[in-house]
């Protein structure tokens, strides 16, 4: 008996998991499991995918939100959002629950003969049967219902039983340890032997009753004879004699007790003196090292106070040191840019012509062909003084249609000081060469440009657009044995005709 499970309670409110298998009088079929427990469906709920669930299954499933249907999944079936269980996203499935509760059923507890329908079972028989087991709340032990009752009058170790003598309610387990302390449990006079004495009248009995035997009043020196009361006074004069050397015996000792009580107490006094002048000693130096901890407080105090403003010096230099720094740092900006622009005016010509030399150019070139710096600026030039203001832009690697195949250059129009008084659109001829540093062949183009173009006309940013020949150059002339590259070096040449400025 105490192997089996406790049966479950009738479930007619649909807050439980499907029915057993057990119950079943007939074959299984797997269309009446529910998809999560397994077991029998109880008040079945359709997904939209189609798979059944108990009403209860279903809701615990969908009570932490919307989750993805184990069913589908594990039969490879699996589409949203059809196979996402969610709140309201089932209906009851009413066909089925007629066919379930139409089905043959027996009840699973051993021993009962019961047999029906499910219907019927979770109607009438389901947490009903006298077959069932449950579980004692008291000593959780396991029974069928129809023993409860034998179980608790007669079995359970923690039933409540009444003392037999005061009828007080007990727990079975205390009731030896309360027969201890019962006041109407009856005891025996050991004098007299009168029987059925309640025990909270026991002491009264006891002081007048003759025949118990009480000890002798000299028991305190050392007699340890016990007589019954009516013979206590013929023990007395009968052993008077024992008694008083008994008595003579006790005063001694208690003389030499006293004795030896004040040797103690002469060494205790000896000691307290002793002790006394120590503490006074001891006082002395608390005092001394009182005033040493006053004066070291004062000076911890003053040394506080002066790294208090020592401290707040420190945080006043640390300011006066981060403002001259962020000043020193706007210096060296300054004198970046205006090293920029000495660098930028030491390279600038003002009669039309410029010569942009281009060193390092191998590593140039690999960093245009990796596209980490495909195109490349020079410095400014001029027509004039106040001329037009320009630069070249030049793609080592080409740029358009000459990507790959050409060196790339172009003309720029820069936005200059003097625009305002200039003529516009920039209708100047201009060549651009690369020069032969053996001086035999340069390479040479130009162009007059196209006034309606916006790359000439005033600009109105740093630099128009660029404009000029996105096929100067093959790069095969520069890949090969040439003399246009010299020490890892090129020049190219602009010329501006200053015709008609």
């Amino acid at each position: 008996m105490a192997a089996q499970e406790p049966s479950p309670p009738s479930s007619l409110e649909g807050n439980k998991p499907g029915f057993s298998k057990k119950i079943l009088a007939n074959s299984l079929e797997d269309k009446h499991l529910c998809n999560s427990c397994q077991k029998i469906l109880r008040r079945p709920l359709q997904a939209q995918c189609g798979h059944r669930f108990c009403s209860f299954c279903f809701n615990k499933i969908v009570s932490s939100g919307p989750q993805k249907c184990g069913a589908c999944i594990k039969e490879d079936l699996f589409e949203e959002p059809t196979s996402i269980l969610k709140q309201g996203g089932a209906f009851p499935d009413n066909a089925a629950r007629r066919e379930v509760e139409a089905l043959a059923a027996v009840c699973p507890n051993e021993g009962c003969t019961w047999t029906g329908t499910i219907k019927e079972f979770e109607a009438n028989h389901e947490g009903n049967c006298d077959f069932m087991i449950i579980l004692c709340p008291s000593c959780k032990e396991l029974m069928r219902a129809n023993e409860q009752e034998r179980h608790n009058e007669r079995e359970c170790p923690e039933r409540t039983l009444n003392c037999k003598y005061c009828k007080e309610p007990f727990l079975l387990k205390n009731i030896k340890a309360h027969d201890e302390i019962c006041p109407k449990y009856p005891m025996i006079c050991e004098g007299c032997a009168k029987k059925k004495i309640p025990r909270e009248k026991y002491v009264d009995h006891i002081k007048f009753c003759s025949k118990f035997k009480a000890p002798c009043r000299f028991h305190v020196v050392g007699c340890d004879t016990s007589v019954e009361k009516e013979k206590i006074h013929d023990h007395e004069r009968q052993c008077s004699y024992e008694h008083l050397n008994l008595l003579l015996h006790f005063i001694m000792g208690i003389k030499l007790q006293l004795q030896s009580e004040k040797t103690k107490v002469a060494e205790l006094s000896r000691r307290c003196q002793e002790l006394e002048l120590k503490v006074s000693t001891f006082e002395n130096i608390v005092c001394v090292l009182n005033r040493e901890m006053e004066r070291s407080c004062t000076t911890m105090e003053a040394y506080n106070r002066q790294h208090r403003l020592d401290q707040d010096k420190i945080e006043i230099l640390n300011n006066k040191v981060r403002q001259l720094e962020r000043t020193v740092s706007l210096r060296d900006l300054s004198i970046v840019e205006m090293d920029g622009k000495m660098r930028e005016m030491s390279a600038a010509t003002y009669d039309g012509i410029f010569v942009w030399k281009i060193s390092d150019f191998t590593k140039k070139r690999q960093d245009a062909v990796a596209g980490r710096a495909p195109a490349m600026f020079s410095p400014a030039f001029y027509t004039s003084k106040y001329g037009y203001k320009m630069c070249l832009r030049i793609y080592l690697n080409g740029d358009g249609t000459g990507r790959g195949t050409h060196l790339s250059l172009f003309f720029v129009v820069m936005r200059g000081h003097s625009d305002a008084l200039l003529k516009w659109p920039f209708n100047q001829k201009v060549t651009l060469m690369l020069l032969d540093q053996n001086n035999r062949e340069h390479i040479i183009d130009a162009f007059r440009p196209d006034i309606s173009s916006s790359s000439f006309q005033r600009p109105v940013s740093d630099m128009n657009i660029a404009s000029g020949c996105p096929l100067f150059c093959p790069l095969s002339k520069l890949d090969s044995k040439n003399s246009y590259i010299r020490d890892d070096t090129i020049f190219i040449k602009a010329i501006v005709d200053l015709t008609g400025l």
